[in-house]
């Protein structure tokens, strides 16, 4: 099954929590405190794999966790880091923030890897919290948390040229007669439905051609599975625009070429300024010779006439391909925009007063003493204490109108307010 489009969610791991220990050996009085660091947890990173071609490996699974990272321990025992988690993807994958919709990476070359998330820091043991002052703490810092990220994997097929053109066409025929690709190949419509790439080798030249199926009138709007497949010929250099020009299928070949056209430009700006090398395939079944004339006349484009069955014309069809490459810049990947993890915000705060009369304190400041306070020890509280007078909260308080007694809210922590 080709699967070229599929959502995950991605979460690094948390950083493990220090642990408060104190030294205890026989003989030795007041060992102090030797509580260690927790580690680091656990990076999500994407990486290419040249053996896969669909992204048929996220149909089921949907949710990717790397490891956290273990707490510490006495003795000053740092906690043991996550392991990293690696998620492979087959070359030319585009991966965007769902939300925002922008492309953060694109796995464009063999070698391709992509730090996704950072895994949270590890929380300090209560031995980097002793001073000369302090020379017992009974507290330590939890880990870091992290987020989980949801993002969307698009797959863009990588090739120098792309074929384009109504079912039927011939399109899979030329691919398996100029390369060692082998699509499957029927006499009716949608036979092909993926994206099939060749490796063709021309006198001394080489390039990638890519079958793109499934265009069809109303492809733009997501008719047949044109729209499905448009995203494939994004990054091909060079379109060979195929038609029947024998007509075998009923249609007119100068409007299937009008049509196609049209598909290409109402999809995407880009697609319509690919440069173009128009291929008349299926001459061995022309009737009349001056149908060929008649398309060229129209079309006011050189025609190169093809019989993918007999192989009449693929030469110099190829020759033409080679000779326009070698005048076009190579493919580059998208840009993409940075994408990285916000700095925690340790500052800000507001207070607000609840409908029971009591006051709340809320932001980025309270969450940060959330995390490294422990309020049942009582230097830990003394130091909340001192942080939330020296940052501005309880000036802020007053303002708000607070008074003797009132309760106040800062995540789990409450307390009675007093001068």
């Amino acid at each position: 099954m080709f699967l070229d489009i599929a959502t995950v969610f991605v979460k690094a791991g948390n950083g493990g929590d220090g642990v408060v220990s104190f030294h205890t050996e026989k003989y030795v009085a007041k060992g102090g405190p030797d509580g260690g660091d927790g580690g680091k947890g656990g990076d999500v990173i994407f990486k290419v794999d040249n053996n896969a071609s669909t992204l048929i490996d996220f149909r089921f699974a949907k949710h990717f966790r790397a490891e956290n990272g273990g707490n510490g321990a006495g003795k000053n025992c740092t906690g043991k880091s996550g392991k990293d988690l690696v998620i492979k993807v087959p070359q030319g994958t585009v991966i965007r923030d769902k939300k925002s919709g922008k492309a953060i990476a694109d796995m464009f070359y063999p070698d391709s890897v992509f730090v996704c998330c950072k895994g949270g820091m590890g929380g300090k043991g209560n031995a980097r919290f002793a001073t000369a002052q302090r020379k017992a703490p009974r507290f330590c810092q939890l880990g870091e948390k992290t987020t989980e990220r949801e993002l969307m994997l698009e797959l863009k097929t990588i090739a120098d040229v792309g074929l384009v053109g109504f079912p039927n066409v011939g399109k899979s025929t030329i691919l398996s007669v100029v390369s060692g690709a082998k699509p499957k190949i029927a006499n009716y419509h949608f036979t092909t439905l993926t994206p099939n790439l060749g490796a063709v080798r021309f006198r001394d030249k080489s390039f990638v051609l890519a079958d793109i199926p499934g265009l069809i009138e109303g492809a733009k709007e997501g008719a047949g599975l044109g729209h499905k497949f448009l995203r494939h010929i994004e990054r091909v250099r060079l379109i060979v625009h195929v038609v029947d020009i024998s007509g075998s299928e009923g249609r007119d070949p100068y409007k299937d070429y009008l049509t196609i056209n049209d598909e290409l430009a109402g999809y995407s700006e880009k697609l319509a300024a690919l440069p173009q090398i128009v291929c008349a395939n299926k001459c061995d079944l022309l009737q009349e010779k001056s149908a060929l004339n008649d398309f060229a006349e129209k079309t006011g484009k050189k025609v190169f006439p093809v019989s993918a069955i007999t192989h009449e014309g693929v030469e110099k069809l190829l020759a033409e391909i080679v000779k326009m490459l070698e005048k076009l810049p190579p493919a580059e990947p998208l840009e993409t925009e940075d994408f990285y993890e916000e700095a925690p915000d340790n500052a800000s705060f507001e207070v607000f007063r609840a409908s029971d009369g009591s006051f709340v304190v809320e932001g980025g400041l309270i969450d940060m003493l959330a995390r490294n306070v422990i309020i049942s020890d009582h230097e830990s509280y003394r130091y909340f204490q001192k942080v939330i007078d020296e940052r501005g909260v309880i000036k802020a308080l007053r303002q708000a109108g607070i008074k003797d007694g009132n309760l106040v809210r800062m995540k789990d922590i409450e307390f009675e307010y007093t001068e």
